[in-house]
């Protein structure tokens, strides 16, 4: 039986190129894509995959965003994150949030392909790069719950964040979260007040900081 996936990535070229060499494997079946982390996570709504893979930098909802959103609902899809940056903090979120692996992408396509494979089976898979600097700061912190502080925001406050830091207005804000302006313009205030901030610069600082978007 082929394994079921659905992959995002705001790079189409990458995101195309990805898709034709998964189309090749023989144990692997692409079911769709998407350019940003909505349409991702209605794929996996929608498709119930085996494997979603995400880019931990989408638009409109960034890859680890879309992990913790396919755990809270309880979608049967595991996920995957794809990502330029070997940064230690971000790959500890990506794992604590849920995610059955971590894969960099300037290696070869072959680590892909094996990270699906071992996430389909319930296995966790790192890019070798990252093994090494994970179980050392495992060992000398005593876990990785030691090393990750709670999210100060909830994910609908982190949802709003990235969008308002990527220079949607509350009404475009509204528009694609389907609720009310004044529900934005709420949840708005929670975070600045969570962070001591008081503008959007701040706040596109703070998401940029924290990986919600990369803003290329």
């Amino acid at each position: 039986m082929k394994v079921r996936v659905v992959l995002g990535d705001d790079h189409t070229m990458l995101r195309e190129g990805l898709v034709a060499l998964l189309q090749r494997e023989s144990d692997i079946e692409v079911l769709g894509h998407a350019g940003h982390g909505l349409d991702l996570l209605r794929l996996a709504r929608t498709l119930h995959p085996d494997v979603v893979i995400a880019d931990v930098t989408m638009p409109l909802m960034n890859g680890i965003e879309v992990v913790r959103r396919v755990r809270s609902e309880l979608l049967p899809s595991k996920v995957l994150c794809l990502s330029a940056s070997a940064q230690l903090g971000q790959v500890l979120e990506t794992l604590e949030a849920g995610a059955s692996g971590y894969v960099l992408k300037g290696n070869c396509y072959d680590e892909l392909a094996r990270a699906i494979r071992h996430a389909s089976s319930n296995q966790i898979f790192l890019s070798a790069e990252l093994v090494a600097p994970i179980m050392s700061t495992y060992r000398t912190a005593g876990g990785v719950q030691d090393l990750l502080m709670p999210p100060p925001l909830t994910w609908r406050e982190r949802e709003i964040t990235q969008l308002f830091a990527e220079g949607y207005s509350t009404q475009q804000v509204a528009e694609r979260l389907h609720i009310s302006a004044k529900t934005v313009a709420t949840h708005r205030a929670h975070v600045f007040r969570k962070l001591n901030i008081r503008g959007v610069a701040e706040l596109t600082r703070y998401a940029v900081k924290e990986g919600m978007t990369s803003l290329e």
